[in-house]
Formats: structure tokens, C-alpha cells, sequence
């Protein structure tokens, strides 16, 4: 249980209730099981978790959306892309006993995507959580095509091909002409302009986001982007759907990263200015484990591939000249690590293991990194690496507040308790932002600003967090 249940308290409080009642007679148990009690009801954590119960419900309420909006039915799905991402998002609909068309560029590729699929269902059915036969089930209603027309029946129509704009207006123009009247038409980009992406439609109205996380068919995040011209019936109908599918929907407004990933940016921009300053990368991931997050997000990165943040990188120091990005992570993805799937990361990996083991060619790659800029290393302790990574998030989800990509704070905390592995007994970055003390986190994001080459740019409060502490306004008390 302490494994399992790393930082948090009431479950080895649970065990310990056990305990007593195992070895204590029945009366005294129950006075210590409810001293027990009356300690964790009172407790930080408690008052977290109530937050995030309450913050996952208040997400279905949307401004600007009546109850009663009416929606379309959805009795058939189709997916452009059966990769990773788009092989998940099928299994979601399968798995909600929806009807799902997939669109691939080569029989080999629909093959691949198909097989995917059995693998983890079969892996699910391997630990007893469904049988053979349902298996079989899902996999049925997963179709497959290479032609556009055949995905003229769907209701909705996701896609999810290579994340680049181009590559996805043209798969838009051959929806915009093959979908029937009516259809939704959603993109599952995760940095991308939806506006620009729906410009390629004559139905712009018909047009959102719908990004799903990394395992679609695990991860319960939603990120529905409402765009310009994206039609009340169609945001209703996506944020109905989201609970058939098993996920907690969140919407966003258009942006570069919507709500998650454009947060998520800055909290990796500290992560490598701290390894540039003197911290390790196994340092930086325990610390953050420590607190409590899923994963440390070295290992995250090698997780998901560090190419991707690689080509997003590439986009960023074009479009975002005058912001500064360590050029370390770029110098491990051209030495051809990149992550798991090459055994070489942050991290290397054994044959066939995930679990990330020390390797000191990062080790000198780091060390000849900082001599190279003229950085001298110092000591950095652990509250210092958790406050420059959670403040950061916080710091940029109090502009993305206060710009109405987001609706509320507690919007955020879901996005990021069930998308980014925080920990729910924190609340959420908004949340333990708040209990923390607005003024103290305005307080030490200066100290961070006046360290030897921060950047001090974006240390600077974001105006919606420095008049909230500096009135004690709670962010959500607009």
C-alpha cells in the first residue's frame, strides 16, 4: 500500500483500521477508527480531494451553454489515422459499443492499427477485467478503409494523423467534401489552431478540438476546443458523448497547447533550466515523484518519444524568438535517443524493460553542456526544483484564466489531474497554488527571477495571481 499509495495518507490509515480490528477487541477498534477519521476529514488532503470531486463535476458546466442545448446523435464513429493515438480513440468508441470506421493510407497500416488493438484488449482479458468473447465484440465493430467515401455514414469524424497544420487542413478539405450534412467534424491535434484547421470546411460551425491523451483508451482527459464558429449543438453533443466514452470532458478555447500542453511547456522549460543550473535528471524526476506527481517528467518525455517535444521545440524558437528554450534536450534527440522505443532516452532502457536506469554518457553529455555555455553548476535542493515546476504551471494557468481559454481554475485542476499524473490529494497546480499562499507563491517566483540566468521574463507574475494576492481574492472570484 505504501507503493501504491506513495504520499498520500488515508489508505495507511485504512491499514492500520484493519489492523486494530484484527488485534484489538471491537469497541476499542471503532474509537480508534473514528479518531481516525475525525484526523483525515480535517485534513489537507481531504479538503483536496473534495475539491477535485467537486471541480471534475462543475467542468460539464459550460458559459454560453444552456441546459436543454440540443444535440445530434451519435450512432456511428469514424477515426482518419489508426497510429497509437488514433488506434486508442476507436477503442474508446468499440468499447462504448459505438460503431467505428477507420481511415488509413495503406492496407499494412490498418493491419498494424487492428493488431494494436487485439494486443491490448487481450493484454486486458489476460487480467481478467473482460472475457474472450468481448474481445472478439469489440474488435468487430472496428472497420477498416482506405477511401474517404467510406466514411460518409459517420456521425462524427475524428482525426488523427501527423500533427502538422498543413497535413491536417488537406485531411479537412476531403472530410468537408465526403461527410454527410451534419456530421461533427473534430481534430485530435493537442498544439495546433482549430480555427485554421475549421477554414479548411465550408461548415466551420461544425468544426472542434477533440484532444485525447496518450493512451486514448486509458487516460480519461478530454480537451474539447471550442472554436470560433464551433456551433452550441456541436460543443453539447461532444461533452454528452465524453460520458459514454469514459472520459471527463474539459473545454478549452483556442490557443497554442489549449489548456494542458500549453502549461506543460513551461513546467518542462524549468525541469531543463535546472538541469543546465546543476540539478541531474534522476534528481529532478525524484523530487517530483516525491511530491507526488504519476512520473517524473524526464521519464515522461522518454515516455511518450522526445521527438515530439523535439519538433515542437524546432516550431517554438521560429515562432517565439525572444523566448529562451535550453538547447540541451535538442543535443540528446540528434545523438538518436529518443526514449523507450530506441532504448535511449534521458534514460537507457534493457532489452524489453521499462524501468529507466542511470546512464552516464547523459551524465557527460550534461557536464560538456554546461562548460560548453560557461554554466558553473551549483547545489539545488529538492523544494526548490517542486516549487520552480508546480509554480510555473500555476503561473501560467493564472494567464490562461484570466485570457478565458479557461473557464474557471478548478477547469485546470481536472485537466491536470486527469491528464498529467498530478496528484489528486494536492488538488491540482491551481489549487495547491492557493493553499500554498498566492502571496508566498508570487514571493518565491521573484526569488527565482533574481537567480544567476533566469528568466526573469516569465517569473513575472501573471496580473490575474499578483492582484489575487495582493487582495487575497481566491483566482476563481472574478
Amino acid at each position: 500500500m505504501a507503493r501504491q499509495a506513495r504520499g498520500q495518507i488515508s489508505p495507511l490509515k485504512c491499514v492500520d483500521a484493519v489492523e486494530a480490528a484484527v488485534r484489538l477487541p471491537f469497541e476499542e477498534g471503532t474509537r480508534i477508527e473514528r479518531a481516525m477519521f475525525l484526523e483525515l476529514v480535517a485534513s489537507d488532503q481531504s479538503k483536496a480531494l473534495r475539491h477535485a470531486f467537486f471541480a471534475e463535476r462543475a467542468a460539464a458546466r459550460i458559459a454560453g451553454l444552456p441546459e436543454g442545448t440540443p444535440t445530434r446523435r451519435i450512432e456511428r464513429a469514424a477515426v482518419v489515422g489508426f497510429g497509437t493515438m488514433g488506434g486508442g480513440i476507436a477503442m474508446s468508441f468499440a468499447n462504448a459499443g459505438i460503431p467505428v470506421i477507420v481511415l488509413e493510407s495503406s492496407l499494412e497500416a490498418l493491419e498494424r492499427g487492428m493488431a494494436l488493438c487485439r494486443r491490448n484488449w487481450e493484454a486486458t482479458a489476460a487480467k481478467g477485467r473482460m472475457t474472450a468473447q468481448q474481445v472478439e465484440s469489440r474488435l468487430a465493430l472496428i472497420l477498416w478503409t482506405l477511401r474517404y467515401e467510406d466514411l460518409a455514414s459517420a456521425d462524427i469524424v475524428i482525426e488523427a494523423v501527423f500533427e502538422d497544420l498543413a497535413v491536417k487542413q488537406k485531411v479537412f478539405r476531403e472530410l468537408d467534401r465526403v461527410a454527410k450534412p451534419g456530421a461533427i467534424l473534430a481534430t485530435n491535434t493537442s498544439t495546433l489552431d482549430v480555427n485554421r484547421i475549421a477554414a479548411a470546411t465550408r461548415r466551420p460551425a461544425d468544426v472542434l478540438g477533440t484532444h485525447f491523451f496518450s493512451p486514448a483508451n486509458v487516460m480519461r482527459l478530454l480537451e474539447v476546443v471550442r472554436a470560433d464558429a464551433t456551433a452550441p449543438e456541436v460543443l453539447a453533443t461532444v461533452m454528452k458523448l465524453a460520458r459514454p466514452l469514459k472520459k471527463v470532458a474539459v473545454v478549452s478555447g483556442v490557443c497554442d497547447g489549449f489548456i494542458g500542453n500549453r502549461m506543460l511547456e513551461h513546467y518542462v522549460r524549468q525541469s531543463l533550466f535546472l538541469l543546465e543550473e546543476g540539478a541531474s535528471v534522476q534528481q529532478i524526476d525524484k523530487a517530483l515523484t516525491g511530491f507526488g506527481m504519476a512520473m517524473g517528467i524526464f521519464a515522461v518525455g522518454d515516455l511518450a518519444g522526445l521527438d515530439i517535444g523535439y519538433a515542437i521545440r524546432q516550431r517554438r524558437y521560429k515562432e517565439k524568438p525572444d523566448v529562451r528554450y535550453p538547447r540541451i534536450a535538442d543535443r540528446v534527440v540528434e545523438l538518436g535517443r529518443l526514449g523507450q522505443k530506441t532504448g535511449k532516452g534521458w534514460y537507457r532502457y534493457e532489452a524489453g524493460e521499462r524501468t529507466p536506469q542511470v546512464d552516464p554518457e547523459i551524465e557527460q553529455l550534461v557536464a560538456a553542456y554546461r562548460q560548453e555555455t560557461g554554466i558553473t553548476p551549483r547545489a539545488i535542493v529538492d523544494e526548490e526544483i517542486v516549487q520552480r515546476c508546480v509554480f510555473a504551471l500555476a503561473n501560467e494557468g493564472a494567464r490562461i484564466l484570466q485570457e478565458g481559454i479557461a473557464q474557471r481554475a478548478s477547469d485546470i485542476d481536472v485537466v491536470y489531474l486527469t491528464g498529467y499524473g498530478f496528484p489528486a490529494w494536492r488538488g491540482g497546480p491551481m489549487y495547491h497554488a492557493e493553499s500554498f499562499g498566492l502571496p508566498k507563491v508570487v514571493e518565491a517566483m521573484q526569488r527565482f527571477a533574481a537567480l544567476p540566468g533566469a528568466d526573469a521574463a516569465f517569473w513575472q507574475s501573471a496580473p490575474l495571481l499578483a492582484q489575487c494576492a495582493a487582495s487575497g481574492r481566491r483566482l476563481d472570484a472574478r
